[in-house]
């Protein structure tokens, strides 16, 4: 860059100087009024020249292009023959640096990174055992499923599981055995004797009928199909079956030989997925089984249903307790009235014999004392005066009326008569 300037400035100096010589020269041939010609002449001439002027001008710019790069390929070789010998030296110092630093920690590292693996390596054993264990627990999950379905085909294990899901329904709500319900109770019916599964009671006597239904072969073969339309189909024959449950029930009439019991019962699917997979392919089963006068249930909604049961007992249960309270209230207001009664009888024989004594002490010391006074004046005997009688001065209270709960009017207030 250094070198370019001076000689573009020179190249610049140069240009100006020839056109202010050939300005000067044209003023002088205008003003010499020379031909046509002539200026002609000239300017073939300034043509040749300035033509001339630019091939050296650019001949010029391509040696000073050259100086130029040649000057930048020095410095790029300058500058890369000294960040080399930098990072040659800096490294050299690092590895230095590095190699003295850590070799105090080589064999710490080595130690630690040898536990490391070891420790590695037992986490992979552990981890190898704990899966060939779980794969084991899962076989087995497996194989027991799968009897748990088989076993579930038939028909008493499925009466069974059913009628275990309903005892426990009913211990969830809180419900007391042969007091809040009554497990397969013989019923005489029209159709025969009944023995439906439950019985609950209900306060004020009613009584509803709980029937457990397990209807599981259309719902494992759903369960166990690989295709979505063989699933849809068996599904489809589940809620088949749980309609034709609802109908058998219906039939059989319950309440009839109840009595006293609502004219309905109640089919308790012991499955959440039972009742959800028999409403989704028939929504219509529930308003079917108001019909048949059957309530459809599954374990929450049964669970709702016998809390409130439940819920309606421990009311009942604090009503007696209400009712045996007023009672006894009642009994010892009455017994408290005839013991004021007879206290008051005790009262005024209590007054009649202090009327009595103080009527005695006064004969007794008008007429009695003065003779034996008199005979002690006369020195008939030397025994000591008899004492004077003295009459009784308090009187029993008298026992104001008895207000309610068997307290005075005024309990606060005293006979002002009474010591």
């Amino acid at each position: 860059m250094d070198l370019i300037l001076p000689i573009a400035a020179a190249v610049v100096a140069a240009a100006v100087a020839t056109l202010i010589a050939r300005a000067s020269v044209r003023r002088q041939l205008a003003e010499g009024r020379v031909t046509l010609t002539a200026e002609l002449a000239a300017a073939r001439q300034d043509n040749t020249w300035l033509t001339e002027e630019v091939a050296r001008q650019k001949q010029a710019l391509a040696d000073t292009q050259g100086l130029l790069d040649t000057a930048e390929q020095k410095l790029r070789e300058a500058f890369q023959s000294l960040a080399a010998d930098a990072l040659k030296d800096n490294r050299a110092a690092f590895l230095d640096l590095a190699r003295t630093s850590f070799a105090g920690f080589q064999r710490p590292i080595a130690e630690t990174l040898q536990r490391v693996d070891q420790r590695l390596n037992e986490v992979e054993r552990e981890r190898v055992a704990t899966y060939a264990r779980l794969t084991e627990q899962v076989r087995a999950l497996d194989a027991a499923a799968t009897t748990l379905s088989r076993a579930l085909r038939t028909p008493a294990v499925r009466g069974r599981w059913g009628e275990m899901q309903l005892r426990r329904v009913v211990e969830i709500a809180g419900m007391l055995r042969r007091c809040d319900f009554d497990e397969q109770p013989a019923l005489d019916g029209d159709g025969g004797r009944l023995r439906p599964d439950l019985i609950v009671h209900l306060p004020g006597g009613t009584q509803i009928v709980v029937d457990a239904k397990a209807p599981l072969e259309a719902f494992l073969d759903a369960q166990e199909a690989a295709d979505e339309e063989v699933r849809a189909l068996k599904l489809q024959a589940h809620a088949r079956q749980v309609r034709e449950h609802i109908d058998k029930l219906g039939s059989k009439a319950y309440w009839e030989p109840l009595g006293d019991s609502p004219e309905m019962v109640v089919m308790f699917l012991p499955g959440e997925t039972l009742f959800s997979a028999a409403l989704q392919h028939d929504l219509t089963l529930i308003e079917h089984g108001l019909r048949q006068r059957v309530l459809l249930a599954s374990p929450i909604t049964l669970i709702a249903l016998l809390t409130t049961v439940a819920h309606s007992w421990r009311q009942e249960a604090l009503t007696e307790n209400y009712r045996e309270v007023a009672r006894l209230g009642r009994e010892f207001y009455e017994r408290l009235a005839v013991f004021a009664d007879r206290l008051d009888e005790v009262r005024k024989r209590l007054d009649g014999a202090v009327q009595a004594y103080n009527e005695a002490a006064g004969s007794f010391e008008s007429r009695v004392l003065v003779s034996a006074r008199r005979l002690k004046e006369l020195k008939v005997t030397t025994a000591e005066e008899l004492p004077p009688a003295e009459p009784i001065e308090t009187v029993p209270r008298v026992l104001r009326q008895v207000g309610l709960m068997g307290l005075p009017d005024d309990a606060t207030t005293r006979d002002p008569d009474v010591t």
